[in-house]
């Protein structure tokens, strides 16, 4: 079925009051066209209550509309008021308006009265309502003597003020001559009535120019009252006034104004009455006068104060009801109290109400045969009464019209015909005020018409309400249908709601709600129809909303808003600050998401609403800025109730900057004894606002306040005024007394004085007094000046003391100090400790016992006891070697102690001391006494040389520190496959005299895993670890030249890289330990750059480089990288290039005749290094000789890693170890444990001498003749590869 019109939907949700409201004006506003008879309308008119300013013309509004057009009439003074008859009144030409023209001629006041305009046609007439014309009125204060008032402090006052009754009233204020209002507060208000009370005065309330000023607003003007002077004076005033002018018994009743309980100023008395009208605001006041000030409650009797309409003003003392309705009658009670009591007044309050309209008449279109009515409904208090008026004339006496019956507040139609067409009045009055309303009937017979225009266009925020209007108009009304579609589907009511004007409500308007829609008006004598388009758009979203934001001052803070929209909308974003515009300041930036603000100040704190708007829709979100800082200094700083030891302190907070104050700090300054030094008083709470201070005597003060936020700390505020504190004997006596003797025959006491701060006075000096401790000796005291010692002398050694030092200054003693136990000087023990005894716990480890001494002996303080312990040594070695003596202190009294670290199989000697303050006593006899062998050191070396299918040769040196004498040799050795998983573990015993073994049957191209220890008596000791490879064939034996008798170095390595740099040139060096056949390159680049490696290859094996063309000046980088059966590289070094030359110089390297002179010098070089060559190998033969006959040059043997050593050459036929001052091992190692002795040691009881090159003769003790020099490192000049190299 089509959905036809029907009333107003009544389930509708809360969320929907906006658009009822919206709808219901719509209905109200249903009118009818201009273009069709009607009677007329008023549409405007001026207020009920008129009042003018007389300086201007009059104006008095009465518009109206109808067809034909109205004409208008006027009554003043309930009379017909010619116009054409009064040359300044003038009516707007078709309008009802008159204009009085006073400002050319004539008085305001001739024009007061009560105005009514009529507007008439041939349907009938419409009256405005009684309009009362009054001109305003500003009149003067009548003038007045006003006697000054003179006032005890403490006493109340109230100054009347009695303004001009003007019109309208006039608005009254306080001001002083500099037109500047007088501060009010809880103690001083102004009144309602104008009248300003002080519930007490103060002297500060003394003035002459209280001035009441009443301000006209609606003339612009303010009066002045005569001003009003008030004198408040202290008790001794006030006694001094009474007695030059009271008898003495007047004098004596004149007594101070003391504190008092509260009492009413206004209202008077217990209770009160008030009347106010329905709608108004009810305003209740209540002030008291009392000391302290009192302080003013609400309360209503039987009920409560509504929440959102009530509001206190004027410091609590009014209390104001908004929108007040009968509800709000009853007894209010204010309560004002102080601490010494508390009084109450209960007003009464009773709620009035002129009329306010329940059903207001309405406009009432009937075609000819039709009924209808008019409704007339009002309320008030008392009720109000209702009359009718037909055309502006009571009804009673008015045509009769038999198509209408008068029913009290209704007038019912019946049969209505053309003739029926009317205006009517209804009023409804009581003694608050009236109500007029016109409502007309016209009887019309139309058919219907659709006013709304064809085909508006409708755009809609999907899952919003839709409204499309169709306004219509007809007689007898019409009946409307709305389709959906070309094809008319009509809309059902379940989805839609046809309101009483023809606007179609989509609830929830949907995409799938676009489309066109058709609106049908019918009645009898017609029908009509009109389209409208409807489009549903997406809502516009904020997707990223502001944050809320704590900021400090002077940093930067963005706000985010992005927003989503429908695509054929265009959005406008605007940022809003508390709801107003962006300050227009360059600090603020907007951009497409965000607003930017710069240095953050104070100012910017508030509310930033992001603001997105469409044609459509609006969204908006908002967030808080909260520009905080730390707090501003502390003001006003004043000191109150001054004592001698305490003051009061009291400032007031600065600005918090919106992050409250946590604590206050006070500091103080001694401008007397520490000026400019500020030190640290007491801290507060940051609610506090005053402290007690407690001071010190004798101390000029000043104070200042620091405030303290979550933010930091403020600037201190400035310093107060100076309280200078009496002087006093001290409080305190000095602190940290001693009593020690520097000398043996001295006792030096000494204390930590008092500073200026604490001497309290004067004078300041102390007494410093002793006496021996076990004795019946008296008190020997001096008094001594501000210092911090004083020596007594002629004292025994080391004799306790009692001692005190009391401070004094001019004014006394400070208390009796307490007495402190010194003693005398110190002087060295006398006596040994005694019965010394030496327990071997094991090869590291002795215990020392030892008797105490006797505590006379000590003369001191006993510190402990000290030992001294050294290795002993033989009579032949002990001149010819420093002996290095170790000491280890045994705090206090004990009379044992441990000895570690020792070194096994070795003899100490030791003896004991008994140490004081003053140093050590004489030492105890030394004890002998000898450690037991300890378990060796590994092996100094272990090598594998001459590998082969089934052997391998293992050359060692024996541990550097047996600990005892060797027994045997452990070696463990295991196979490891390809997978590096190890084999079965086989070990061997060896002899100790024993440095080399040839280990057979061993399977070939394989690798072994050797662990190689040293025993003693003691047990085995650490072991050292090797690998090696078997060979594969015999063909795999590489010849003696190219590196046999070498072992496949297992883990290959770059070592000990060096860089020696000149200008533009730098020499590079390093040593590799690994397989022999590998291609050395060296790389190099700038420090620090990110350029890519410059790579340089290096020609054979050689382990050395020179880098050219570099810049002088420059860090450079390097490392050098091994090329073969795997790739390494060393670590990094740096060097920098010398710097460059002036260009003046010249390069003499490049000189023709240097040249020369350097190639003569080679050549003679290298003709003494040949004659050196053949003398060096005409020599005897001896192991070393032999080794370097047998294999290749010792240059370029490897040096072993893991302990820094290399190994050395035995003899071919005994194989015997070598003795320690043998040559350098080839792999030009000095072994690490040999290197820390002296030379010495290794003569064996032989002076060691030196060769004239510095190389060390005597290596083999048991030679008889001297043999070559082979020379330790320092050495090398017989290897012309060595010297060739060192040429380069």
């Amino acid at each position: 079925m089509q959905l036809k019109i029907m009333p107003k939907k009544k389930r509708l949700s809360a969320g929907r009051v906006p658009l009822i409201l919206f709808l219901c004006q719509m209905i109200s506003a249903l009118e009818v066209p201009l273009d069709l008879v009607q009677p007329p309308t008023i549409t405007q008119q001026s207020p009920k209550d008129y009042i003018i300013d007389p300086r201007e013309n009059i104006v008095v509004q009465c518009e109206a509309k109808g067809k034909p057009p109205p004409s208008f009439s006027w009554t003043r003074n309930g009379t017909h008021f010619d116009i054409d008859k009064d040359p300044l009144v003038t009516m707007k030409t078709g309008s009802g308006t008159l204009i009085i023209n006073i400002m050319s001629e004539g008085k305001a006041e001739t024009y007061e009265g009560i105005y009514q305009c009529t507007a008439r046609n041939e349907r009938g007439a419409a009256i405005s309502n009684n309009i009362v014309i009054r001109p305003s009125r500003s009149p003067l204060w009548t003038k007045e003597k006003l006697e000054p008032m003179i006032l005890q402090n403490g006493q109340p006052l109230v100054l009347p003020c009695r303004p001009p009754i003007g019109l309208p009233p006039a608005i009254i204020f306080w001001m002083d001559n500099s037109f500047q209002r007088l501060p009010q507060s809880e103690r001083v208000s102004q009144g309602l009535n104008g009248d300003l009370y002080f519930s007490n005065v103060l002297p500060e309330d003394t003035r002459e120019d209280y001035i009441c000023y009443a301000r006209f607003n609606h003339t612009q003007t303010i009066q002045q009252k005569q001003p009003i002077s008030v004198k408040v004076i202290s008790v001794d005033e006030l006694n001094d006034t009474l007695a030059a002018n009271l008898s003495d018994t007047e004098f004596y009743s004149a007594k101070s104004s003391r504190e008092r309980p509260p009492t009413f100023l206004t209202p008077e008395g217990n209770a009160s009455r008030k009347e106010e009208l329905r709608g108004n605001v009810l305003s209740l006041e209540c002030i008291a006068e009392g000391l302290p000030t009192p302080i003013i409650y609400w309360i209503k009797e039987d009920g409560i104060l509504p929440v959102n309409r009530t509001f206190y003003r004027n410091f609590k003392k009014t209390l104001q009801i908004t929108h007040v309705s009968e509800a709000d009658s009853g007894n209010y009670q204010c309560i004002a109290k102080n601490p010494l009591g508390a009084i109450h007044h209960t007003i009464s309050v009773t709620v009035k109400a002129a009329p306010y309209w329940i059903v207001a008449p309405q406009n009432l279109v009937l075609s000819p045969g039709e009924d209808g009515s008019l409704i007339c409904r009002a309320n008030g208090n008392p009720k109000p009464r209702i009359s009718w008026l037909t055309n502006g004339v009571p009804i009673e006496i008015a045509p009769d019209d038999p198509s209408r019956k008068i029913d009290g507040d209704t007038i019912i139609f019946s049969n209505v015909q053309e003739r029926s067409s009317a205006v009517y009045q209804c009023n409804a009055s009581n003694e608050y005020g009236y109500l007029l309303a016109n409502a007309f009937v016209n009887v019309l017979a139309e058919p219907p018409r659709i006013l709304t225009s064809a085909n508006t266009l409708y755009q809609v925020i999907a899952n919003r309400p839709a409204l499309l209007d169709c306004a219509f108009f007809g007689s007898p009304l019409p009946t409307i249908e709305w389709f959906k579609g070309a094809k008319g589907r009509a809309l059902h009511e379940d989805i839609y709601i046809l309101h009483e004007n023809g606007t179609l409500e989509i609830p929830v308007a949907q995409k799938d709600s676009t489309g066109t829609y058709t609106c049908v008006a019918r009645n009898k004598l017609g029908m009509a129809k009109n389209e409208v388009h409807l489009e549903i758009k997406d809502p516009t979203r904020i997707i990223k909303q502001p944050e809320y934001a704590i900021v400090q001052r002077g940093s930067t803070v963005s706000f985010e808003c992005k927003v989503k929209h429908d695509h054929t909308l265009i959005p406008t974003v605007m940022w809003l600050k508390d709801n107003g515009e962006l300050p227009s300041d360059e600090r603020f930036t907007v951009d497409k998401d965000h607003l930017v603000v710069t240095d953050v100040d104070d100012r910017d704190g508030g509310t930033y609403t992001c603001v997105a708007n469409t044609t459509l829709d609006k969204v908006s979100a908002s967030a808080v800025l909260s520009v905080v800082d730390v707090p501003n200094p502390p003001i006003d700083l004043e000191l109150t109730n001054q004592l001698d030891k305490s003051v009061q302190l009291t400032w007031t907070p600065g600005d918090d900057n919106n992050s409250p104050i946590t604590k206050f700090i006070i500091e103080y300054e001694d401008t007397m004894h520490e000026a400019g030094l500020w030190h640290h008083q007491a801290e507060v709470s940051g609610t506090q606002t005053t402290a007690q201070l407690k001071l010190s005597p004798y101390v000029n003060y000043s104070f200042r306040v620091t405030a303290v936020n979550n933010i930091g700390q403020s600037l201190p505020s400035e310093a107060s005024e100076q309280y200078f504190t009496k002087a006093a004997e001290p409080d305190k006596n000095p602190t940290e007394v001693e009593g020690l003797g520097s000398e043996p025959d001295n006792l030096v006491i000494t204390w930590k004085p008092l500073n200026g701060f604490e001497s309290n006075g004067p004078g300041l000096q102390y007494k410093v007094s002793w006496r021996q401790k076990d004795g019946d000796d008296e008190w020997t005291s001096v008094l001594v000046a501000n210092v911090s010692k004083y020596i007594v002398s002629g004292t025994p050694t080391f004799v306790p003391y009692l001692i005190k030092v009391q401070a004094l200054n001019d004014v006394g003693f400070a208390p009796e100090p307490a007495e402190v136990m010194g003693h005398s000087g110190e002087d060295l023990p006398m006596v040994a400790p005694g019965n010394v005894h030496v327990n071997v716990v094991n090869s590291t480890l002795a215990e020392v016992h030892w008797d105490p001494v006797p505590l006379k002996s000590i003369r001191g303080h006993l510190q402990g006891y000290r030992i001294y312990y050294w290795k002993a040594q033989s009579s032949s070695r002990r001149d010819k070697r420093h002996i290095e003596k170790k000491i280890l202190t045994f705090q206090g009294s004990k009379t044992h102690g441990m000895l570690p670290g020792l070194e096994p199989f070795s003899h100490y000697a030791l003896n004991v001391r008994v140490v004081n303050g003053k140093g050590e006593g004489p030492a105890s006899p030394d004890r002998v006494f000898h450690t037991p062998e300890g378990v060796p050191s590994a092996p100094s070396s272990l090598k594998i040389i001459n590998p082969s299918l089934d052997s391998l040769t293992l050359e060692w040196d024996p541990p550097s520190h047996p600990n005892g004498i060797l027994t045997e040799y452990t070696l463990k050795y295991q196979p490891i496959n390809s997978t590096h998983e190890l084999g079965p573990l086989l070990d061997l015993k060896i002899p100790a005299n024993k440095t080399r073994w040839i280990l057979k049957n061993l399977n070939f191209s394989t690798r072994y895993k050797f662990y190689f220890y040293a025993h003693t008596s003691a047990g085995p000791g650490s072991h050292i670890t090797e690998e090696a490879i078997t060979t594969m064939d015999a063909a795999g034996i590489l010849p003696p030249d190219v590196g046999a008798g070498k072992v496949q170095a297992v883990n290959p390595r770059i070592s000990n890289l060096t860089a020696t740099a000149a200008e533009t040139y730098a020499n590079i060096s390093w040593e590799y330990e690994g397989p022999e056949r590998v291609k050395f390159y060296v790389e190099y680049g700038i420090a620090g750059s990110k350029e890519e490696w410059r790579k340089e290859i290096v020609n054979g094996s050689r382990s050395f480089f020179g880098l050219k063309g570099l810049m002088p000046g420059t860090a450079y980088k390097v490392r050098v990288g091994a090329e073969g059966d795997s790739d390494f590289v060393s670590s990094e070094d740096v060097f920098e290039t010398g710097p460059a030359m002036a260009s003046r110089q010249v390069d003499i390297a490049t000189q023709g005749w240097f040249i020369g002179l350097m190639c003569a010098v080679a050549l003679l070089i290298l003709i003494l290094l040949i004659v050196c060559f053949i003398r060096r190998n005409k020599g005897g033969k001896y192991p070393v000789k032999e080794k370097e006959d047998a294999h290749a040059d010792p240059e370029i043997q490897p040096m072993k890693e893991d302990d820094g050593t290399f190994g050395e050459y035995s003899d071919a036929e005994d194989h015997k170890p070598l003795k320690k001052g043998s040559r350098t091992p080839s792999d030009r190692t000095v072994k690490k444990e040999d290197s820390d002795d002296s030379l010495v040691d290794y003569g064996e009881g032989v002076n060691g001498q030196f060769n004239e090159d510095g190389s060390f003769i005597g290596q083999y003790s048991g030679k008889k003749e001297k043999e070559p020099a082979e020379g330790n490192e320092s050495s090398e000049a017989p290897s012309p590869v060595n010297a060739m190299n060192s040429f380069v």
